[in-house]
């Protein structure tokens, strides 16, 4: 006799293997989807939901840019708080970035000290990017060995002293030793030459913050990544892409067959440089926000194909590093913490402009799932991993940073009204949201080549 199923989910609509579905029913057992039919009521198990006519069932969202910062820096952000907001946010998996901890992931040393700071408190599977600095090249290979899906490097100044960048020959050694262990470079582009000759950001000013990342930063840097890339035969990711005006050379590069991807991020594709008033730090990034028209051209660039996932950037401080006392653009730390609201801003924005559910289970689930190397993850389809949200997408949500989950209430969208509310978000099959306050953390350690 075949065993009971975990759990059996009725839906009016579903996103199903990449395609907008009808009514659908989902049994899943032992964390995994066993198989996915037209709506049958006649099928049950140990649990039974029955999604509301306004729900429609996604798969779970994959964020492979996440900086939670613990061990060292855990009073910006930790597992424990990150996993909690990622999990109301429908992100059922993130990977974390190797920077702002102490200390980073370098060696497979410290990635046993992240994995040990992890352990029991993780709502979500959770997964590490290692770090390539001048003083591990070479030790690459051991750090891919030991588990982390791919190395992350800066061409400019990183922000903390622990993670120097990368200069030219630095890039290039890095390249090849990822492409001879098979692994997956990621980029902070940003040229430092052209970092150096722009103005020093200081005061209220927005305009003068901007100034000081101009897009030329981004262009000549991501042109010399490219070239790297298409030297090197390196897997290479370009991450957190503000500039729309690099994204013919992303292009063309793609059409020579050069093994390049990029990333962008909600607050590029939902914030205006015309919008952020002077003194408004919650805003800070670097890259920075750009203006409408740049906007446009990213949007442009994730319906054409060629910029291929959005993820968050979830990168927190404490209160005091925001200067909000000041709204000093020079002295607050760059980061917008998101993880939480990733899903109904880009839907938001995304319905705004005519796409569909469907396109933003693409970039937000399935493109970096395949980044990330996570064959189970990123689709509702039989065999896939049982991580799945129910989103009422026509519910409007007022952001109100008190509500948020990650450990420092600053937000650059406090009091937007959203489109889109998670409600909804099960792990593996088990249900976790929208409050997992007080639930056992059953989240996974993953290793590169395990989900």
């Amino acid at each position: 006799m075949a065993p009971v199923p975990d759990l059996v989910l009725h839906a009016g609509q579903a996103v199903v293997d990449g395609e907008e579905a009808g009514p659908t029913t989902v049994v899943v057992h032992a964390g995994v989807v066993e198989r996915v039919v037209a709506l049958d009521r006649s099928l049950t198990g140990r649990e039974v939901v029955d999604l509301g006519p306004d729900e429609v069932l996604l798969p779970g969202l994959v964020d492979t840019h996440v900086h939670i910062n613990e061990p060292g820096r855990t009073e910006w952000e930790g597992f424990a708080t990150a996993t909690r907001a990622a999990a109301a946010g429908g992100v059922t998996t993130l990977v974390d970035m190797p920077l702002n901890s102490l200390p980073p992931t370098l060696d497979p040393e410290s990635l046993a000290g992240k994995r040990a700071a992890a352990a029991g408190q993780c709502h979500v599977d959770v997964a590490f990017w290692g770090g390539a600095v001048p003083d591990n090249l070479g030790r690459l290979r051991p750090l891919l060995d030991a588990g982390v899906l791919g190395v992350k490097c800066f061409l400019p100044d990183s922000g903390v002293p622990e993670f120097p960048a990368l200069d030219a020959a630095g890039l290039h050694r890095a390249a090849e030793e990822v492409a001879a262990a098979g692994g997956l470079l990621l980029v902070h582009a940003e040229d430092p030459d052209v970092l150096a000759a722009a103005p020093e950001p200081a005061g209220r000013s927005y305009r003068a913050f901007l100034a000081s990342r101009p897009a030329a930063a981004e262009d000549e840097a991501i042109a010399r990544v490219v070239e790297v890339a298409r030297d090197t035969g390196a897997r290479v990711h370009v991450v957190h892409l503000s500039s729309a005006s690099a994204l013919p050379v992303i292009a063309a590069a793609k059409a020579d067959g050069v093994a390049v991807s990029v990333e962008t991020c909600p607050h590029y594709l939902v914030l205006r440089a015309e919008d952020v008033a002077d003194g408004a730090t919650p805003a800070k990034c670097c890259p920075p926000v750009r203006d409408d028209a740049n906007r446009d051209a990213l949007w442009a660039g994730l319906a054409d194909g060629t910029i291929d996932l959005v993820v968050s950037d979830h990168s927190p401080c404490t209160a005091d590093l925001k200067s909000l006392d000041t709204g000093d653009f020079g002295t607050a730390w760059g980061g917008i913490a998101s993880v939480q609201l990733g899903l109904p801003l880009v839907w938001t924005e995304a319905s705004r402009r005519g796409h569909r559910l469907a396109d933003v289970v693409r970039w937000m689930s399935a493109g970096p799932a395949a980044l990330a190397g996570f064959g189970s993850k990123g689709a509702i389809r039989a065999g896939a991993a049982a991580d799945l949200v129910a989103l009422a997408p026509d519910s409007d949500l007022v952001v109100d940073p008190q509500r948020l989950y990650h450990r420092t209430p600053v937000s650059p969208y406090a009091g937007a009204r959203l489109r889109g509310a998670v409600r909804t978000t099960w792990l593996a099959g088990r249900r976790l949201a929208p409050d997992v306050d007080g639930d056992e953390p059953r989240g996974r350690l993953l290793a590169r080549g395990e989900a």
